[in-house]
């Protein structure tokens, strides 16, 4: 990898074309599925992907992605993003890399947190993207904050965020507070993804709404945005994730897939649009 960085240019998101944050204002909701399942499926579509981890305190990108054990090189530049995929069309970056343990906890307050996100966007070799995907912890306080304003404050392009919420009210309700914050920080919404909607059976693949139904599209529709689909529960996914395995390798033809494929397709038309 160290080969590998040489003529990357500079470090930075100079290169990156398109940068989408992924947030939600309740946590267990999903996030990181999202964004991990959303960078596999952009790089499975022929897309040069990032994946930034900026949930300091809980990363998980590294392990959903089966990355554990492997480490962030430094060049002469800045550091060089781990590389989930022979053809290094999916670059990954995630405080876990840097962790002694998978058992280390970062117990960092608020300026230490900020400064190491603006290592992250500033003085890694990106290189040349169609999209940086940027997973985030619930809530709407220290890391949502710098990773958006150093993002304006570079120029970077940065298209919008994608709301994550589960079907329930008490989930939807406290994404209202994230879509909040983001028109007080002039974030655009690019959607609405409604995670955890119905139950895949192992058997027969039908769909059962185990719990409500339709909850996150309800608030799409109410606050005039786009909703990009439900995305159901299917223990396959989980087992991929806990194995470090691409669903969308090993279950094509999955409902879970199907429905990455057609939010994936509409976040690269709004984006390009």
């Amino acid at each position: 990898q160290r080969m590998q960085s040489e003529g990357r240019g500079s470090p930075g998101l100079g290169g990156v074309k398109h940068v989408v944050i992924v947030l939600s204002g309740k946590g267990g909701v999903g996030k990181s599925t999202v964004s991990a399942q959303v960078a596999l499926t952009l790089a499975a579509m022929g897309k040069k992907t990032g994946l930034l981890d900026v949930d300091l305190c809980g990363p998980s990108a590294v392990r959903v992605l089966g990355l554990e054990g492997k480490e962030v090189m430094q060049s002469s530049q800045g550091w060089v993003p781990v590389y989930a995929d022979a053809s290094q069309r999916l670059a990954v970056l995630s405080i876990a890399f840097l962790l002694k343990s998978t058992e280390d906890a970062v117990v960092w307050r608020g300026p230490k947190k900020n400064s190491m996100i603006k290592q992250f966007l500033q003085d890694v070799m990106w290189g040349e993207l169609d999209y940086l995907i940027i997973d985030t912890p619930p809530g709407t306080s220290d890391e949502q904050i710098s990773t958006i304003e150093f993002l304006k404050s570079s120029g970077v392009n940065l298209d919008g965020g994608l709301i994550v919420t589960t079907p329930q009210a008490v989930s939807v309700a406290d994404v209202r507070k994230e879509i909040s914050f983001c028109k007080k920080l002039d974030v655009k919404v690019l959607g609405v993804v409604e995670n955890m909607s119905g139950f895949v059976c192992p058997c027969c693949e039908e769909v059962t709404d185990i719990f409500s139904r339709g909850g996150g599209e309800a608030l799409a529709k109410e606050l005039n945005l786009l909703f990009l689909g439900r995305i159901p529960i299917d223990p396959r996914l989980a087992q991929a994730e806990d194995a470090g395995k691409s669903m969308i390798e090993e279950h094509a033809d999955s409902a879970v897939v199907k429905v990455l494929k057609g939010l994936v397709e509409q976040l690269v038309a709004i984006t390009n649009d």
